[in-house]
Order: structure tokens, then sequence, then C-alpha cells
């Protein structure tokens, strides 16, 4: 397994850097227990890029990562930039890179560890054996179609226009099946369809591809249906694959099912095997530079990573068992920590978590 790898690294805002670091020290462990080498690079994104650039997404940063295999992305945001004009909001630099790079799906685990139970709101009777993934469509719906406001008959009216053709729905759709291929064999698509043209254009591409995956279960789920079900029976989904709006609903809700978003891991994926891989939190910036965020979900990531983008299968399992004996012996992070004053803070978790790591 002697290969080189370059990872472009953005740490972003907020608690993206104190993350962000703890992934980098289980990145430098890879390499120690498998003998590769992971080449890295960092720039600019987000609110610091504003600051100091002029811009969410400086074309230098764009170049860094389209030259790399993966890129490992922190968090981007924050109450400081929420007013400034579209063009200088951190969130158009997500926008902007996912299109620049092709990223057109999300994959989003939320597994619920058996140690973590009692840190959700759920029952732990509803949580048994809760292990789901997420496939959301990621550049196209109405986060993209012609926003625009005008006055009709003196009102202002604001309006934003959801678009999706065949081809777009076709790939995503193609690439939640065979990811339910080598999981369970249970795909839920979600749809508005008793309402939207989009969401019937959506359901009829879904049951035409169906006939090419014989081998796995197809479920049609109305998206208000389906956010119910996620609390009532998390456990009976294993992948769902939905449109970029309700996709970033229901993986923020499917992630509280573990009892923190700061466990829950993300993937950007494209065509073949370039991937951007961030933690489903954001940035937290009323507990940036306390120490006491939690490096889980971009430790997991970087598993993620591993799998998806290198086919280091056995580097990602190392990781996510080393996170799970972590949290068996009982470590917890203040979002996690029942006993709050046990907490421990993200630089020791981090640490805890590389002494772990075994192959």
């Amino acid at each position: 397994m002697a290969e080189t790898k370059r990872i472009a690294i953005i740490a972003g805002d907020g608690i993206g850097p104190e993350v962000v670091a703890e992934a980098v020290k289980v990145l430098r462990k890879t390499e120690e227990l498998f003998g590769v080498k992971l080449e890295t690079e960092s720039g600019l994104f987000g609110g610091i890029a504003i600051d100091e650039r002029g811009t969410p997404l400086p074309e230098d940063t764009l170049e860094m990562c389209k030259r790399a295999d993966a890129v490992l992305l922190g968090a981007v945001g924050g109450p400081k930039w929420d007013n400034n004009p579209k063009e200088l909001r951190p969130e158009t630099g997500l926008l902007g890179i996912r299109k620049a790079l092709g990223l057109f799906s999300n994959i989003r685990p939320a597994v619920v560890f058996d140690c973590l139970k009692e840190a959700s709101t759920l029952k732990p009777e509803v949580l048994e054996g809760t292990d789901l993934i997420v496939v959301r469509e990621l550049t196209g719906g109405i986060y993209f179609g012609d926003k625009y406001r005008e006055q009709r008959n003196g009102v202002e009216h604001a309006v934003d226009t959801c678009v999706y053709n065949v081809n777009e729905v076709e790939r995503i759709v193609r690439q939640a099946f065979e990811i339910a291929r080598t999981r369970r064999k249970k795909l839920a698509s979600v749809d508005k369809a008793n309402v939207l043209e989009t969401s019937r254009l959506w359901r009829e591409t879904v049951v035409r591809v169906a006939a090419d995956y014989p081998d796995v279960e197809l479920e049609h789920v109305l998206v208000d249906n389906c956010a119910m079900q996620l609390l009532r029976r998390p456990a009976s989904f294993d992948v769902i694959v939905t449109e970029n709006m309700f996709g970033d609903i229901l993986s923020d809700e499917a992630a509280m099912l573990t009892g923190s978003i700061g466990m829950l891991s993300s993937a950007s994926l494209g065509e073949g095997s370039f991937g951007l891989y961030e933690p489903v939190h954001g940035s937290a910036p009323d507990i940036a530079g306390q120490g006491i965020a939690n490096p889980i979900a971009t430790i997991l990531s970087v598993a993620l990573m591993f799998k998806l983008s290198f086919g280091w299968h056995e580097a990602g399992d190392v990781i996510e068992n080393a996170v799970k004996s972590v949290l068996d012996a009982g470590h917890r992070t203040a979002d996690i920590a029942v006993d709050k004053s046990k907490a421990i803070g993200t630089s020791a978790m981090g640490d805890l978590i590389v002494a772990a790591m075994k192959r």
C-alpha cells in the first residue's frame, strides 16, 4: 500500500481549524501505520477568505483543490458575515466550490453508537440498530434556480425557482442504488410527488432506473412522512436518496439521532474518485477558540475519504474502530457528555483516537 495521495486542507472558520488539526494527526498516524505518503496543502476559504482576500473562494484555493486527490474541509461561516451581500457570503463559496469541482452528491452516514444512546433525545429502543446513509443531490434544485424579486400590483414578490433535469436525477439515483447494493439493499426515494412537478419527474426517473437494480428494495416516501418516520422508525432506513433542499433538512434531522451533530461525517462526490470531505456541523463561533469542540465528525470524514476516494478500506476501518473504542471507554467531549464536568477537550479527544489506531 505504498502510495502517495495529495489532500487539500481547508480549515475554514470558527472551530474549523481546531477540528481539522485533530484530523491531520490522524493523517500522520495513517502514514506511520500503513507506509503511505499523504501530501497536504492548505488554502483559505469561507469567511476568513472574505476578510483576507475579498472573496469566499479565492482562485488559488480552487486550483489547489483541483490538483488534489481529495479535499478536507473544516467548517465555514458565522454571524460576522450574515449581513454581507450574496457574493460575499461564505455559503456562496460552498455552492461555488461544489459546482466548480463537479460535486453532485452529498453522502451523510448516521450511525448510532450503542454507548451514546443516552446522548440522543429519542428512546434507546427506538434508536436500536440505526445505521443509515442520506444521499443528497447537491448541484440542482431550488438552491441553484433563478432567484429574483419584483413588484406586482404594488406588492413585492420573491421568487426561487426549483429546476431538475432527467440527467441530474438519474446520476444521483444510480449512485444511491449502487451504495444500497453494498449495504442492506434497501433504498428510500424521498420526494413531494403529490404536489411538485420536479418531484414527479424525480419519481418517474427513479422507477425507470430501479429496473436495473432488481436486487434493491425500493420505497417511495413523501418528504413530510420521511421526516416523521426518521423519528418513529429510524432503524428501518438503509439508504435515503433525495433532492437538494429535502436532503439538506433530512440529513440534519438524521444527524440528531446520534445525539450530536458533532458526530456526523460527510462526503461530497462527483464522477470518479475525487471527493470533498467535511463534518456535517457548522463553524460554531460561540465555542471557537475554547478547545472544547468535538473533532470526531472531522476524523470520521477522513475515514470516509480513505474508503470512498482512495479505496483504503482497512485504513478507514482502523479510524472508525479507534473512535468506537475511545467512546466505549467512556471518553466524551462536552456535546455528547452526560456529565459535562468530566468532558475532555478537542485535542485530548484527537490524541486518544490516534493512540487507539491499530492495524
